[in-house]
């Protein structure tokens, strides 16, 4: 649901009534992972995706049956292979959505319009709904705000809302969304409800070092994959707004210096990517020093195969270990025989996803790779998370 929170906020603001459907869980090939969520109003006007397309139409329904009738309702939809023409999921995955009725003064609609109102924003945010369980208790929530307080709650056992409420402060922190399985007394045994978790934390961070014409189009790309993009160099001639327009910020410094400060100032986490396209040694050496000593997502670093040779001798000279290089990508990207900027930062975004998700790189073509791939662990054995 938090994948739509702007769109939703606006709702609120606007007194629209409206149901929301999100994505419980997953198996199989399914296109969409827990989180996702598609939302009707009163006027049938509708926002989000649950399926890319395989049950947009069912979901729908459903949605304006449930602002009809004011009950919420799990559904599981998938792939017949005795009725081709049923309604269900043509990649042979299955699906679970939760259907939840937002009208104006149901009690659900204060805790949902402030957690949404806080995503919408930027800021961090988790909200806890009952996907399974008794009926009474069904799609009732409890949010999590970003300084740890909650609002809302499931007016069941009195340790419910308490053992949820930490629950879900830990899947905002990871910022991870899932099921939680948990007693109906608050305890984590017993005879368990099923809780939807859902966090919406700020973008990840994309740094680009160097401001050169292949920067412009990672630039580009980045905010496209929805980080959050710093465009850093110490030519101020180089980095202008002007030329980097769709830059977050634009900051003139030394790389190192910059990524050093931003260490100290915590700015930095593991999904941040580093990608370093000065290939030129005074920049380059004191700068990848730091960085493949960092806990970040991805280092990769622009260059010649001849380049990449000399400047990991200098990076040994200066003292960083064979294990830390290995965290290297470089020569950055992957090999689409990319020429123009634009390829070439497609080449490297492609990288990135791969090494975020877990993806081999190869073409799907006649291979039995995955498709669709969940590289989340399981917490505990309790939390089926994603990412």
């Amino acid at each position: 649901m938090l994948d739509i929170a702007e769109e939703l906020n606006r709702w609120v603001e606007q007194g629209r009534d409206f149901a929301v459907a999100t994505v419980v869980a997953v198996g199989g090939s399914a296109p969409r992972q827990p989180g996702a969520a598609l939302a009707v109003d009163g006027e049938g006007t509708v926002i989000g995706s649950v399926s890319g397309g395989c049950v947009e139409g069912a979901v729908y329904e459903l949605c304006r049956q449930s602002l009809e009738d004011g009950e919420s309702v799990t559904e599981r939809f998938g792939y017949s292979d005795d009725d081709a023409f049923a309604v269900g999921l043509t990649c042979g995955g299955v699906i679970d959505i939760l259907v939840t009725p937002v009208p104006v003064g149901s009690p659900v609609r204060k805790v949902l319009a402030a957690v949404v109102a806080t995503a919408a924003r930027g800021e961090a945010a988790a909200v806890a709904r009952i996907a399974e369980g008794p009926a009474e208790l069904m799609g009732r929530a409890l949010a999590v705000l970003g300084d740890g307080s909650y609002e809302g709650g499931f007016g069941a056992h009195p340790e419910l809302d308490r053992t949820v409420a930490e629950e879900t402060r830990a899947m905002m922190d990871a910022g991870r969304t899932g099921v939680l399985e948990i007693g109906a007394d608050g305890r984590l045994c017993g005879e368990p409800l099923k809780v939807l978790v859902e966090s919406s934390v700020p973008p990840p961070r994309m740094i680009v070092f160097g401001a050169i014409d292949f920067a412009s189009a990672l630039v580009r790309i980045g905010k496209f994959l929805g980080y959050h993009v710093t465009l850093c160099d110490a030519r101020p001639v180089f980095a202008t707004k002007n030329r980097f327009p769709d830059a977050d910020e634009v900051v003139v410094d030394w790389p190192h210096r910059y990524l050093e400060a931003q260490v100290e100032t915590g700015t930095l986490d593991t999904r941040t990517v580093l990608c370093v396209l000065t290939h030129d040694a005074k920049f380059d050496v004191p700068l990848l020093e730091t960085a493949l000593r960092l806990p970040v997502a991805y280092v990769g670093a622009m260059g010649s195969r001849r380049t990449h040779e000399d400047r990991n001798k200098r990076l040994r000279e200066a003292g960083v270990t064979e294990l830390e290089l290995a965290r290297l990508r470089s020569p950055i990207g992957l090999d689409l025989g990319a020429r123009s900027p634009e390829e070439t930062a497609l080449s490297i975004a492609a990288e990135i996803v791969a090494n975020r998700r877990g993806g081999s790189g190869t073409a799907l073509t006649g291979g039995w790779i995955p498709i669709h791939r969940d590289g989340s662990q399981t917490v505990a054995g309790r939390i089926g998370s994603v990412a």
